[in-house]
């Protein structure tokens, strides 16, 4: 394939990611992929892409880029200001891009990661069945090393010729997130040690609004509460630790695991989050108020089946 943009400044961090990478995780191999599924998931599904089609995750806009072939693109994701050879375009919508334009995110009004995607996805060499960059284990992206996009970085892909490209498509707006909601609500499945946490840590943890720190990556984010959550039983042998999962550790300031954490801890975990609430937190800046509610088992499954048929997840894999 021929290159299809080049990176001219890639920003704080931006980074190559398909879906993930699965079947791993017993060898210590993290899944890595979309922080924020919906929006990732949704750019995909716009452009008529493969559900696993590989796009660029940046994280606080700066990013720079110039198209070197035709194609179809889109931007979802945090609320970033998208330029065009200087003119403002909206997000959550698609566009046909003509060689030579410039591509500018801007740092975002609100939110953390937004998604750009091209038409048929970009091209990098496969690593343990995955593009997705994974900085701590050092695997994917577009040299396979983990290592982050960067200045001069040529991603290829498949041009779009003039007879195949589609009309400009955006979703409904009720499908399009907001990530500049002051507080939010997170639903938590009861999973793990959750039981063994006693009523008034249980009560702690559902009754009270946490705030999303600074400390916050691609590995995880910490909450701080003015109550703190504590686990009053024995010290636990480390066990795996599925995305999304809520470690209290000892200072009982949660901490919630996201696509690049280790695959096995050993904090008590009082729940895990759905896969909306997962999507919610991928936006939460600093600051934000976060207040948990308990779902079932039941509803959590039932939601994130229902994502995954409407973005074809489930038929595909």
């Amino acid at each position: 394939m021929k290159p299809l943009l080049e990176v001219e400044q890639p920003g704080l961090l931006a980074s190559l990611q398909d879906f993930g990478r699965y079947g791993y995780l017993a060898q210590g191999i993290t899944t890595g992929g979309p922080v924020d599924e919906h929006a990732f998931l949704w750019a995909n599904r716009l452009l008529s892409n493969h559900y696993n089609a590989a796009q660029i995750e940046i994280t606080l806009g700066g990013f720079k880029a110039r198209l070197k072939q035709t194609t179809q693109w889109v931007t979802t994701g945090a609320q970033v200001e998208v330029l065009v050879n200087g003119k403002v375009q909206p997000n959550w919508q698609v566009f046909t891009g003509n060689i030579g334009d410039q591509l500018q995110i801007n740092p975002p009004q609100h939110g953390l990661r937004a998604y750009l995607a091209v038409a048929g996805g970009f091209a990098a060499p496969l690593t343990m069945g995955s593009v997705a960059t994974v900085q701590r284990d050092g695997l994917g992206g577009l040299r396979g090393d983990g290592a982050p996009l960067r200045a001069g970085d040529l991603l290829s892909g498949p041009a779009v010729p003039a007879s195949n490209q589609a009309l400009p498509r955006r979703p409904q707006s009720r499908f399009v997130s907001d990530p500049g909601v002051a507080s939010l609500q997170l639903e938590v499945i009861p999973v793990a040690q959750a039981e063994q946490f006693t009523a008034a840590a249980r009560d702690a943890f559902s009754t009270q609004q946490f705030e999303m720190t600074t400390a916050q990556d691609r590995m995880g984010a910490r909450l701080k509460a003015s109550a703190p959550v504590r686990w009053q039983g024995p010290q636990l042998i480390s066990e795996p630790l599925p995305v999304g999962a809520i470690q209290i550790p000892p200072d009982g300031q949660p901490i919630i695991m996201l696509n690049d954490r280790q695959t096995l801890g050993g904090y008590p975990k009082i729940g895990q989050l759905s896969w909306r609430s997962r999507a919610m937190l991928a936006q939460a800046t600093a600051g934000t108020k976060l207040q948990f509610r308990w779902i079932d088992l039941t509803e959590a499954q039932r939601q994130q089946r229902s994502a995954y048929c409407f973005f074809n997840v489930l038929t595909s894999r």
